[in-house]
């Protein structure tokens, strides 16, 4: 050990002066560049990616998410190449009401008579999956139309106090109206039909989504950052919008969860009770075997709609659920 460092060990610092060399000898100069300074070396963070890693995590989430991969190719892509004709065999009175025994029997094995036949000669497979395109659909648009009205609505209904007194007496109104009884008046009035349906089920449905999440707004409504951004000005809107709905991405995607599968079970119920559109959807389909279900032999021709119905709802709950649980920045640690 040299003598200099014998010093500082023993506390007694060195005379910079005394080594003999000059400043620019002694120290060295790092060039300042802003850019740098202010880089966040913080790892990058994409909310949709830690999203998308959370819900994967599981692997019961895996297996659902490719049976409702399986849902959407058998409702919307297997309708439009199988050739399903309602009336292909309406003329053949031995292809009516057959079990799948007697159908792969008749006709060989195939995945069309999967189910056996139903009145009229057609495919109880094909015709399902026919209906359920219609069926998930109209309940996809009604979900959109009402989740759409009812985040914004309820969104202003919870920030302002204003429109709190008005949407509160108009949901008093509304709200002591049965649902069946609005649409089964809209669909007496006009003429039953897809769109009709679908006003019939949107006129009133947004009104329990708005009043959900008029709820949730008023818990967090009044933080901080919501209280500087309206001393600061900010219009009521862009705070609902900006400083409001974001963090309730959870909330939204999970009650987004329960509308689908809400109302595929509306239009099942409409339909089963006659008040369904005309064209094949699962309740109609059900309704027109609810008479094979009292006939001897002819029951199988009641379940597999009902079954599917079942089925499409229950995988589209836990699709939502899971997704809304993921979406929850919380479990993103």
């Amino acid at each position: 050990m040299n003598m200099d460092a014998k010093k500082m060990k023993q506390g007694n610092f060195i005379n910079l002066e005394d080594t003999g060399l000059t400043d620019e000898e002694l120290f060295q100069r790092i060039p300042q560049d802003t850019a740098s300074i202010e880089k966040i070396t913080a790892p990058k963070y994409s909310y949709w990616q830690s999203v998308m890693r959370v819900f994967f995590r599981k692997k019961s989430n895996i297996v659902i998410v490719v049976l409702f991969v399986m849902i959407l190719v058998f409702t919307f892509i297997y309708p439009m190449v199988n050739g399903y004709d309602k009336y292909g065999n309406l003329m053949d009175s031995s292809t009516k009401h057959l079990t799948p025994s007697a159908a792969m029997k008749k006709f060989g094995f195939s995945i069309h008579y999967l189910f056996g036949t139903g009145d009229s000669g057609q495919s109880t497979f094909d015709s399902i999956w026919y209906g359920a395109r219609i069926s998930l659909a109209l309940a996809a648009i009604c979900s959109v139309i009402n989740m759409t009205i009812g985040i914004l609505v309820g969104a202003l209904w919870g920030f302002s106090k204003r429109v709190d007194i008005v949407m509160n007496e108009l949901r008093n109104i509304i709200g002591n109206v049965p649902g069946t009884l609005v649409i089964s008046v809209m669909v007496m009035v006009f003429s039953p039909s897809f769109w009709t349906l679908i006003f019939a089920m949107c006129i009133t449905g947004w009104i329990g989504i708005a009043y959900s999440m008029r709820t949730q707004v008023m818990i967090i409504r009044d933080r901080e950052y919501n209280l500087a951004s309206r001393c600061l000005g900010t219009s009521t809107l862009r705070i609902a919008t900006k400083n409001i709905l974001p963090y309730m991405i959870s909330f939204i995607v999970t009650m987004a969860a329960n509308e689908i599968p809400m109302y595929i079970s509306q239009e099942v119920f409409l339909s089963y009770i006659g008040l369904g559109i005309s064209d094949t959807t699962l309740g109609k389909i059900i309704f027109n075997a609810q008479s094979a279900m009292v006939t001897p032999g002819w029951g199988w021709e009641f379940w597999p709609p009902v079954m599917l119905a079942a089925f499409i709802s229950i995988i589209l709950f836990l699709v939502g659920q899971s997704l809304g649980d993921a979406a929850d920045p919380r479990t993103h640690m």
